[in-house]
């Protein structure tokens, strides 16, 4: 693929919200992202935050209900890659205390209220957009460092 081709692509993904179509948003990301060349850890990085995010829209935004849809857009632009995660769920009352490490409003599924830190920390550029009762999206930005360019 010449690097004209690499510099803009993008990819739109729409799935029923139900947890066993966590795994399939980690792999068509991985799968997507593949053309950049990452390092291992850049692709488990941006695996774990797929998961983080898609588990999310499933649990808190839609309350387990697989009625909901959960929408996945991926872009590339030279070596950044954009995801924006979101679903049209319950949205969240308090931005501010969800972000919180520790805090979950679920705690009798012992979740570990980490998946907004580990997002924001696995990610160059994080947000996250909600209103309640109308859903949340996440954006997160990464700059992947070819392996090519490693070996160069």
């Amino acid at each position: 693929m010449s690097e004209a081709q690499a510099q803009h692509n993008f990819m739109t993904l729409e799935f029923a919200a139900k947890s066993e179509n966590e795994g399939f948003a980690r792999v068509a990301v991985a799968a997507f992202i593949s053309q950049l060349d990452p390092t291992m850890d850049e692709l488990s990085d941006l695996k774990t935050v797929v998961s983080e995010a898609v588990t999310n829209c499933i649990i808190h935004g839609y309350d387990s209900d697989p009625q909901g849809k959960v929408r996945i857009q991926a872009s590339i632009d030279g070596d950044f890659i954009t995801l924006i995660i979101e679903d049209r769920g319950q949205g969240i009352e308090d931005l501010e205390m969800a972000k919180q490490p520790l805090y979950t409003s679920k705690p009798e599924l012992e979740r570990s209220g980490m998946g907004f830190t580990i997002m924001e920390n696995f990610m160059d550029e994080f947000d996250v957009v909600s209103e309640p009762g109308s859903g949340t999206a996440i954006k997160m930005k990464k700059r992947i460092e070819s392996k090519k360019a490693l070996y160069n």
